[in-house]
């Protein structure tokens, strides 16, 4: 059965409206993001805490004592603008109108997984930051950066670019595609794979630390695998209609 995630849920939730601020005692299970302009990092914490970056909700007097309703059933349930419905130890997040997304940002405790998928033309930019869990991603038109994480990760985007830097603790498989922008990822070079880069109409650039030992057998120019010390983790870096980087952290 679902809960909804309400004042009465007073021992596994903190709200504080004041500060535009909301918590959610959780240190463990899934946070699912339907959001268009999102920042996560990752921290040492328990407690799964959103933020409001764009100001505070502006308070409109003709609406007071009525709630915000929103087409997809959903409503307001935590005064950042957002709705947080929990699943088992899913919580799932959710903006209420596909326009005038607001900026949330997340700190997530490190053993929750974090994914995200958004399809509207209206989202933004979304990063991640020190997250040492799981991260999938799927978008339409948002770009993601992806700063000091460690994967796995799984992420693709149409209408965006991925830029990712990988910690030296990095854990595969990792598999990072971007449609139509470039995918640009950096990533230490100890780490042990299987790598495969690839684009169909744009180009392949790589830097000379890593020494990719070439599968010659292949007969498309427009995939390059090969191993790195010897192969380990898959990492699949693609992109259809734009450019593939591969730099050293």
């Amino acid at each position: 059965m679902k809960k909804i995630i309400g004042i009465a849920a007073l021992l596994a939730v903190v709200c504080v409206a004041q500060a535009q601020e909301y918590k959610i005692n959780k240190s463990s299970g899934r946070l699912e993001l339907r959001i268009g302009r999102v920042t996560v990092e990752g921290y040492g914490g328990s407690e799964i805490i959103f933020t409001r970056r764009d100001g505070d909700k502006k308070d409109d007097e003709r609406a007071k004592g009525l709630k915000e309703l929103s087409g997809y059933g959903i409503e307001d349930n935590t005064g950042l603008g957002i709705n947080i419905e929990e699943k088992g130890t899913t919580f799932v997040v959710r903006q209420l109108k596909k326009m005038n997304s607001p900026e949330i940002r997340i700190m997530v405790p490190k053993g929750v997984i974090v994914a995200y998928a958004f399809e509207s033309q209206y989202g933004g930019d979304v990063v991640f930051r020190n997250i040492e869990s799981e991260i999938e991603f799927s978008s339409q038109y948002n770009s993601l950066e992806m700063i000091n994480v460690t994967g796995p990760a799984t992420v693709k985007t149409i209408y965006g670019h991925v830029e990712a830097t990988f910690d030296q603790n990095v854990k595969g498989p990792l598999s990072i595609v971007s449609v139509y922008g470039y995918a640009d990822v950096a990533l230490p070079v100890t780490v042990k794979a299987n790598l495969r880069l690839s684009t169909s109409y744009g180009e392949i650039y790589a830097a000379s630390d890593f020494k990719i030992e070439m599968d010659r057998s292949g007969t498309d120019d427009s995939r390059v695998t090969g191993k790195i010390n010897g192969g380990g983790m898959n990492i699949d870096i693609g992109s259809s209609y734009g450019k593939v980087y591969l730099r050293k952290k």
